[in-house]
């Protein structure tokens, strides 16, 4: 699975408290065929250390090790190594295993609890930008699921839908002759509103920003029938025959819409942490924005996408460690994406931006709600 699947009910399940031992491994993987052999190798490492854990643990019953290791063979005979993005997760209990692959670095660790460990899932899914897109045209509607390069048809909710066969008045056309246009009889407005409805099930369940896709006529229609939800999107591709995709075709051509986007959300937010700063609402670095997280205080937390750091906890506080080979309990290797979890939980908003532009506020800002 990719990180696009890391929907809120998955992450529940995921957190929920499992029979000891829950195993989780990570690994930082490599993009493309060329290095499958060495991610292959630390692949099998992991899996050798995993066992040794297992054997180890006296806490561990024979019969639960047994299950835990045939549950860890199978998803590492499930891994495709040609699919690796930049960093995997593999999750095993004596029932079950899961692979993900994510958009994001990961370090290499093998962890043994009775839930998995899923910061590195939430910070992946976070950092992948996962967006709705919606389809409309008068013959159908339907719902796109995106995140990063990923893009796959929605089925659910209603979608795809379609509007009944019977699209127009058969006595209205007797009386005064005519059909009624595409976009304009009330049968096409009542579908789209139809649609709109769905998309706003969904995006109050799954928060994200919505893309509009579809002829103008049919847009500017939807605008009108519909609700805040629709009225709200962040952006409109405007152009027909996409309704059905491909993916890669309607990907591609809603890219520039997704960039402008982008462009405004990262000027929005620069501006709201100068907003910040001059309310005195406001923290940089990551020993500040790890404080303030921690406490709740962050309403937005700001960071750069690639922005990593090993860190050492000494006296509550987070201290850089230059060196990324040191180990010890007080050692944190993946404090960004704990940074990251934390805040979501907190109930703040987590943005990536792109490389520098945080670089005076040592790559992660926050607006802090007091």
């Amino acid at each position: 699975m990719d990180s696009n699947a890391l929907t809120p009910d998955v992450l529940r399940e995921l957190r929920a408290t499992r029979t000891y031992p829950a195993v989780s491994l990570t690994m930082p993987t490599h993009r493309g065929e060329p290095n499958s052999e060495e991610d292959a190798v630390r692949l099998r490492n992991l899996l050798a250390d995993a066992g040794h854990r297992l054997e180890a643990d006296p806490d561990v019953p024979r019969q639960a090790r047994t299950a835990v290791r045939e549950q860890l063979g199978k998803a590492v005979a499930d891994v495709d190594l040609r699919a690796t993005l930049d960093g995997l997760v593999i999750f095993a209990d004596a029932q079950e295993y899961q692979v993900w692959y994510l958009p994001r670095f990961v370090p290499e660790r093998v962890v043994l609890s009775d839930t998995y460990l899923t910061r590195n899932l939430v910070a992946a899914a976070a950092q992948s930008h996962p967006y709705w897109v919606l389809g409309v045209a008068a013959g159908g509607a339907t719902l796109w699921s995106g995140s990063g390069d990923s893009l796959h048809e929605h089925h659910g909710d209603g979608f795809p839908m379609a509007p009944s066969p019977d699209t127009w008045d058969a006595e209205r056309e007797q009386r005064i002759g005519d059909t009624p246009s595409t976009f304009s009889d009330e049968e096409t407005r009542r579908f789209l509103r139809l649609a709109d409805n769905a998309v706003g099930t969904v995006l109050a369940r799954q928060p994200r920003p919505l893309y509009l896709a579809g002829l103008a006529p049919a847009l500017a229609l939807l605008e009108q029938a519909g609700s805040a939800a629709t009225r709200a999107a962040v952006g409109r591709l405007v152009k027909g025959g996409l309704t059905e995709g491909p993916a890669p075709v309607l990907l591609k051509e809603l890219r520039p819409v997704m960039e402008e986007h982008g462009r405004r959300k990262t000027d929005g937010m620069l501006t709201r942490l100068d907003d910040a700063r001059g309310r005195r609402t406001f923290a940089a670095g990551l020993d500040e924005v790890w404080e303030s997280v921690r406490e709740k205080r962050a309403e937005v937390v700001a960071l750069e996408e690639s922005y990593r750091l090993t860190v050492r906890v000494r006296d509550g506080h987070l201290v850089a460690v230059v060196d990324e080979s040191a180990t010890g309990q007080d050692i944190r290797d993946d404090i960004v994406d704990e940074l990251v979890e934390t805040a979501l939980d907190g109930g703040a908003e987590v943005v990536f931006l792109p490389e520098d532009s945080l670089a005076t506020h040592d790559r992660v800002a926050a607006v802090l709600r007091y």
